[in-house]
């Protein structure tokens, strides 16, 4: 009765390790995702701000008239 136990037991141990493993893997995956996106989200403010800069500088005489 007892080794049943322990056998059991260290089925339990095998799933639940096997289980961390995978988790692991999303776990470290979703990491990645997470720094390209905030990546993605800094060059993307760049951007946005380089092009306001730029927009300020027009002037309606650099503007082309909507029918051209």
């Amino acid at each position: 009765m007892n080794e049943d136990r322990i056998v059991n037991l260290e089925i339990k141990f095998s799933h639940q390790d096997h289980f961390l493993m995978q988790l692991n893997e999303v776990v470290m995956k979703q990491s990645k995702v997470i720094e390209r996106l905030e990546k993605k989200m800094i060059d993307l403010k760049s951007m946005m701000n380089t092009s306001a800069q730029v927009d300020q500088n027009r002037t309606l005489a650099d503007e082309k008239p909507p029918h051209y």
